[in-house]
């Protein structure tokens, strides 16, 4: 029985010491972050593969660390504000990605697509997996499911120039 709890204790130990619970968060970021960005890539989209991984991977990597340091040393303080600085910051990298050009505007889905990347990070760094996995599902069906319909409707409501010769 005693080399049952020392085993506990020496794994809870391994676990705190190599922050094996941060790792998992952040494999998990890459994992949801590249199955967005896996989707993105194929589409032909600006913000494809890698970028929607290191966005991911940094947002769960600055949540945990905003967690982490509001308990350090007995000081308080609010994990909300360095969350609120990535959204701000992407904010900034989303509106690089949106484009105009003759009178379209582009690129505002890579836009919400980054945003939406962001904020599973910070849900997966903040230790809710669930959360993080059902949004990365819900921007998947997004994306690929009623991208390919509001493709087909917009392929049938298309004006085609006629000349008639009377």
């Amino acid at each position: 029985m005693m080399i049952g709890q020392e085993t506990a204790e020496l794994m809870k130990d391994l676990v705190e010491g190599m922050r094996l619970d941060l790792a998992l968060k952040l494999f998990t970021a890459v994992l949801l972050g590249g199955a967005i960005g896996l989707e993105r890539q194929i589409a032909g989209k600006p913000a494809g593969l890698r970028t929607n991984i290191l966005i991911c991977l940094g947002s769960a990597l600055m949540m945990d660390l905003s967690i982490t340091l509001t308990g350090a040393d007995g000081r308080v303080g609010d994990p909300a504000r360095l969350a609120a600085q990535v959204i701000t910051g992407i904010g900034f990298l989303g509106a690089g990605t949106i484009m105009q050009s003759k009178g379209t505007i582009t690129g505002l889905t890579s836009a919400a697509t980054i945003w939406a990347v962001a904020a599973i990070g910070l849900s997966v760094g903040a230790g809710h997996y669930v959360e993080g996995l059902g949004t990365t599902a819900m921007v998947m069906m997004v994306l690929l499911v009623i991208g390919n319909l509001e493709h087909r409707l917009v392929r049938t409501s298309r004006t085609m120039p006629m000349t008639v010769r009377a």
